[in-house]
């Protein structure tokens, strides 16, 4: 492999920056140059900086009006067109950035993508006609990614979900227990529900998150714990603490837009429940009891999940996600849960980042060698 070759990478949001922390390493143990680009969308940046990957930023997200995103994705399209040009790469690679792929396909780059959210129906819509190649899950019927103008021949399919590309690789370190004084099993993460994407508008005001109406009786009825509520903007953190004012001053509670090192707070928690997929799923892997409270039907990779026997619950009823939360807090921790007894179980499936990085390498250098 003489020549160096050069990948564009674009980070559109934080899943997506710790997805493709391995594969990025993967990518920099060949002989190329790297651009990575990332848009300013809840943590992203944070998670980056903490993962101690280099790159631009450039763009943000443009909230829950429909004319803001319009504007900002014009915006950022304007932003990386001369820098991508400059760096003139070879090779683009994603998760789903609408504008990424559209300039790749406007200066010929070849391309791959993943996606595992076909709910998302606008930005599908807006990526699927132009990537060469998008990675999917099996459980996640092909007919929903054709109906939205994918390819039959475009698509990738491998036996799992993307939490695996970082799972596979994890092991725990509880280091992160002492920065915030807690005990392994004696904490719950809350996370709120992305309600400004573009398919969770018409669910909820983008401000609201539905924690302010179960926690306080999940925190009566066991109120020994410590709570982390992680919320996605300024607005929802705002609206959280106006309806939890009454706990305020409570040492046991924390309210915030990000904590580091996520999955080892997933990993030594009591329970996780979240608005949003990717946390309950990460967090079901590594054999945490989940609760996933996202209003709409059960997506495909839950069902995966909850069929391979993995701990995750979609509940949506607010009554029964108190039932259920004060049903597993009242029930002792398994004698392996604290154990790496997690990755028998994760690596009986495939890792998409594998899929991705071979697909990549063969197209790059298949002609070169």
């Amino acid at each position: 492999m003489k020549e160096k070759k050069r990948i564009w990478i674009d980070i559109e949001e934080p899943k997506t920056g710790i997805m493709f922390k391995s594969l990025i390493a993967k990518f920099q143990s060949l002989n190329t140059n790297l651009l990575i680009t990332a848009r300013d969308y809840d943590a992203t940046f944070k998670i980056l900086d903490d993962l101690n990957i280099k790159y631009h930023k450039i763009g943000k997200h443009g909230g829950e009006k429909l004319e803001d995103k319009l504007k900002e994705y014009i915006i950022r399209l304007e932003q990386l067109f001369p820098l991508v040009t400059k760096f003139e790469p070879d090779y683009f690679v994603t998760f789903s950035s609408v504008e990424g792929t559209r300039i790749s396909y406007g200066l010929n780059i070849p391309s791959i993508g993943y996606n595992d959210e076909p709910r998302n129906k606008h930005v599908c819509k807006l990526i699927f006609p132009y990537l060469d190649n998008i990675i999917t899950p099996n459980c996640i019927p092909i007919q929903d990614y054709v109906k939205l103008g994918a390819q039959h021949e475009q698509l990738l399919r491998y036996n799992g979900i993307d939490e695996i590309a970082w799972l596979s690789d994890y092991v725990p370190n509880q280091n992160i227990l002492e920065k915030f004084d807690l005990e392994k099993g004696e904490y719950i993460i809350m996370r709120s529900e992305p309600s400004f994407a573009s398919y969770f508008i018409e669910q909820l005001p983008a401000e609201e998150t539905l924690i302010s109406r179960f926690f306080p009786k999940i925190y009566e009825a066991c109120p020994d714990f410590k709570y982390l509520l992680l919320v996605r903007t300024q607005k929802q953190e705002n609206f959280l603490k106006s309806k939890l004012k009454n706990f305020r001053n409570d040492k046991k509670i924390i309210i915030s837009r990000y904590m580091p090192n996520m999955v080892d707070l997933c990993f030594f928690a009591r329970l996780v429940i979240s608005g949003g997929g990717t946390i309950v799923r990460e967090s079901s892997l590594l054999n945490v009891p989940s609760i996933e409270f996202f209003p709409g039907d059960t997506a495909p990779q839950e069902k995966f999940l909850i069929e391979n026997g993995f701990p995750l619950y979609h509940i949506k009823d607010t009554e029964l996600i108190i039932h259920k939360s004060k049903e597993i807090l009242s029930k002792s921790i398994g004698s392996n849960r604290f154990n790496i007894s997690f990755k028998k179980r994760i690596n009986e499936f495939e890792n998409p980042n594998t899929l991705c990085f071979n697909i990549v390498k063969e197209n790059l250098w298949s002609n070169s060698d």
